[in-house]
């Protein structure tokens, strides 16, 4: 699944495409032996007119070149899926389980392979006592009016138990970095340069980012586990945001940056959930005939991190969350049509998925066939140069939105943008060639990048820009 790196900052999840959330080995030609032809079939799960109600429904934004897709949900396949999945999941009584319905040894969204790049067992460090005990004691401390009222277990609470749950909530923060750190490097480097309260909501935000990704890409018997779990995981979270109501440990996280930011909308993280669903076999959707069908993929599964994260970074005086949204979202559209262009032939490959416009491949005279068979020629390298301009176009604009923030959230913000965007670059380096090689950034690289991002972040930068660098237009902050 693939999320995108923070759309004013830093972003990238689902089950198909990939994203800057998620990290995959090089693909090896081997691969093309154990996927057909037929698999790169015609389109599965939403009908024409599921997407087009989807697409009726966006609202366009300043400029035309963005549409907010917020809410929206058309009456597909997917959704009736999940909400007799729900249907079944309040009737059993296991929205308190804190496992995954087919592994009862792991916490929901935290699977092995998780568990092996962070190189240790996660969440398991407080019982269900000790993290019900520190969520009401959260709770106490939220501004009345944070969540409807329901009888507490626990009212009060001593001095050394006030302590204890600050360690726990603290050890929550620092397994949630780990996460970010094992499988988002250049979104954990650019938290690095925030400030400690923004750096752990950014970290709590990509873990369950990350979360969510896992219960839909984690291995299992049948799809209906699959959608038990995330029915689950959907409920626990309109609980959370509802009642303030956790789980597990690392529910702490979330449940504290809610009581934190209070403006955090809980829109974009259902909106991730049904980009979730747009990566399901049979359910979801493996082509996308025009830029416009994935340009709501897009929103789903980066955009929304970007709306998730503006209450974090906050807006300089003078702007307005509303006003930051369209760079916001744009950012979350570069990245993931940089996420897909860098990863085509993997895509393709392993996943069947083709997530290139329909439309833009028949333009270039480019086919299916020829992406599995992963052959370049000028046909698929004028199509790489077309996609890498759209993608530049959204950096573009997203770039106006910085000035936007507020000062102390300039440069992480900046500083993801342009290391992520010379992804772009290295696909250039590599003559195009996005079918058997992956464009890499080092870590050398990103460092080498921080001082120029800095300079971006500066108001000298609007007089004199870098080498390279457009000026930013009057209008422009």
């Amino acid at each position: 699944m693939r999320v995108s790196q923070i759309a004013l900052g830093l972003v990238t999840l689902s089950v198909g495409a990939t994203n800057a959330f998620t990290s995959h080995p090089p693909q090896s030609s081997a691969f093309v032996s154990r996927t057909s032809l037929a698999s790169l079939a015609e389109p599965v799960g939403r009908s024409k007119d599921e997407i087009a109600s989807e697409l009726a429904s966006g609202k366009v934004l300043e400029g035309g070149q963005v549409i907010d897709f917020s809410s929206v949900k058309g009456p597909s396949m997917a959704e009736q899926a999940l909400e007799e999945a729900r249907k079944k999941v309040v009737a059993a009584n296991i929205l308190n389980q804190p496992y995954a319905s087919s592994l009862q040894d792991q916490i929901l969204g935290i699977n092995q392979d998780v568990i092996k790049e962070v190189g240790h067992e996660l969440g398991m460090f407080a019982d269900e006592v000790a993290v019900q005990k520190s969520a009401a004691y959260l709770r106490s401390l939220a501004p009345a009016g944070t969540f409807e009222p329901k009888e507490e277990t626990y009212t009060s609470f001593t001095e050394a138990e006030k302590a204890e749950f600050s360690q726990i909530l603290e050890k929550a923060y620092v397994e949630s970095g780990e996460v970010t750190s094992a499988f988002a490097k250049t979104f954990y480097l650019g938290t690095q340069i925030m400030n400690e309260e923004a750096r752990e909501a950014i970290w709590a935000v990509y873990v369950w980012c990350r979360r969510t990704d896992e219960i839909v890409d984690a291995p299992r018997e049948s799809d209906e586990d699959m959608l038990t779990d995330l029915a689950s995981w959907e409920v626990r979270l309109e609980n959370l945001w509802k009642y303030g109501e956790v789980v597990d440990v690392l529910d702490l996280c979330l449940l504290d940056i809610r009581i934190k930011y209070p403006n955090l909308p809980i829109a974009p993280f259902v909106d991730m959930i049904r980009g979730m669903l747009m990566d399901v076999p049979n359910l979801g959707q493996d082509r996308y005939d025009t830029f416009e069908e994935l340009h709501l993929y897009c929103y789903r599964v980066a955009g929304t991190v970007g709306l998730m994260s503006m209450p974090v970074f906050g807006c300089a005086p003078g702007f307005t969350e509303e006003q930051a949204k369209e760079p916001a979202l744009s950012l979350g559209v570069a990245f993931q049509i940089t996420n897909i262009l860098r990863d085509v032939g993997e895509d393709a490959v392993t996943r069947g998925r083709v997530y290139l416009p329909q439309d833009d491949m028949k333009k270039f005279g480019v086919t299916e066939e020829q992406i599995l068979a992963q052959r370049i020629d000028e046909n698929y390298i004028n199509l790489m140069k077309y996609e890498i301009s759209r993608a530049r176009m959204y950096y573009d604009r997203a770039l106006r939105g910085v000035p936007m923030l507020a000062e102390e959230s300039r440069l992480p913000v900046q500083s993801s943008l342009d290391c992520y965007g010379q992804i772009l670059d290295k696909i250039e380096e590599n003559g195009y060639d996005t079918l058997t090689k992956r464009a890499y950034v080092s870590k050398w690289e990103k460092l080498f990048t921080i001082p120029f991002s800095w300079y971006r972040t500066q108001d000298i930068s609007k007089i004199l820009p870098l080498p390279g660098d457009k000026p930013l237009s009057p209008e422009q902050p």
